[in-house]
């Protein structure tokens, strides 16, 4: 008979500086959607990830203020959903190592995201940055957590850690950690660039025109989005007159997950309309959704010591769940309990 798991939701994000509405569309605004009785919801500042490349500090400090601060403002309740920061439950290191031991090399190999990240220097990066994924799969299965919300280029992550926990199990000969399910969806899960539709949003970009920030005002926000590069032709009535019109099928996909509609509502909207219409309705549209967020932001991050003790309260939930998950692999795979 198989294992019976309470349908719990993980994900986690970098606090590796700035924030952008890539961010929010692709992650957080999903994850507050998530709240609510079908899940329970782990979400996690996952600050051992960030490391992976250097981080001063002092930065990765502000930097975990500044995404706690973002999670907290959009609408994650800390009463509704775990929240903490990964460095402060130890457990997540710990599963991790002996899913170093179970996860082969030929599969990190393959791994997209570090071939990306380390280009031609792969010889000269951090050995974290080759195994994080092994860490990755620690995160989700640390709370047998059963769906984890992500982004097309997130996928393959998933896909790893489902490979991890089928060969723990077959390994073991138990039927211990489940085949964690990915949530790909919504209109706007990968967000692009305003300056350049064919590349994603990015907080690393050369300027800051091309993307939101979480922490933009109004004024910024709605000036971005009218300088936003387009293209001559009016919107189409069907998303097939998008085609090889990358950054007029980027502004439509940001309304349509600003506004909660398909990409196909928005054109049916805003059909044969140019752009003198359309960009002022998307900034006006933003600057509603957004700019209370940004707001929230800041008076949370003027006080670092309640974040710090919201993360820790629910660090102390987040270890009472993976503790135990963690005793129990220790008994599968043989370690002496030689401390009480």
């Amino acid at each position: 008979m198989a294992a019976q798991f309470t349908p719990r939701v993980f994900s986690g994000i970098k606090p590796s500086g700035g924030l952008t509405l890539g961010n929010y569309l692709g992650a957080i605004k999903r994850w507050v959607a998530m709240q609510g009785p079908e899940f329970e919801t782990v979400y996690c500042v996952v600050d051992l990830h960030a490391i992976t490349v250097w981080q001063d500090p002092a930065d990765l400090r502000a930097s975990t203020h500044e995404v706690a601060a973002a999670l907290l403002a959009s609408g994650i309740d800390p009463k509704t959903s775990i929240l903490f920061n990964q460095s402060q439950v130890s457990v997540h290191a710990e599963l991790g190592w002996i899913f170093n031991c179970i996860a082969r090399v030929g599969w990190m190999n393959r791994m997209t995201q570090f071939k990306d990240k380390a280009g031609k220097n792969a010889e000269k990066v951090s050995l974290g940055l080759y195994a994080y994924p092994s860490l990755m799969a620690a995160d989700i299965l640390a709370y047998h957590a059963t769906h984890v919300p992500v982004g097309e280029d997130q996928k393959q992550h998933v896909e790893l850690t489902r490979d991890i926990a089928a060969k723990f199990n077959h390994d073991y000969k138990v039927d211990f950690f489940p085949l964690t399910e990915p949530v790909i969806e919504g209109p706007a899960t990968r967000v692009m660039n305003l300056r350049d539709g064919t590349k994603k949003m990015s907080k690393s970009g050369e300027s800051d025109m091309e993307r939101i920030n979480m922490l933009d005002d109004a004024d910024t926000i709605a000036k971005k989005f009218r300088k936003a590069r387009t293209d001559p032709d009016p919107l189409p009535g069907e998303l097939e007159g998008l085609k090889d019109r990358p950054e007029a099928r980027n502004l439509v996909d940001i309304y349509a997950g600003l506004s909660d509609q398909s990409p196909e509502a928005v054109l049916a909207e805003f059909a044969g309309a140019g752009w003198g219409r359309f960009k002022p309705a998307l900034a006006e549209l933003a600057v509603a959704k957004l700019a209370p967020i940004s707001e929230e932001m800041r008076r949370l991050m003027a006080d670092p010591g309640e974040l710090d003790a919201l993360l820790g309260k629910g660090a102390e939930k987040a270890e009472a769940i993976s503790r135990p998950i963690l005793q129990q692999v220790h008994d599968i795979v043989g370690f002496v309990r030689s401390r009480s």
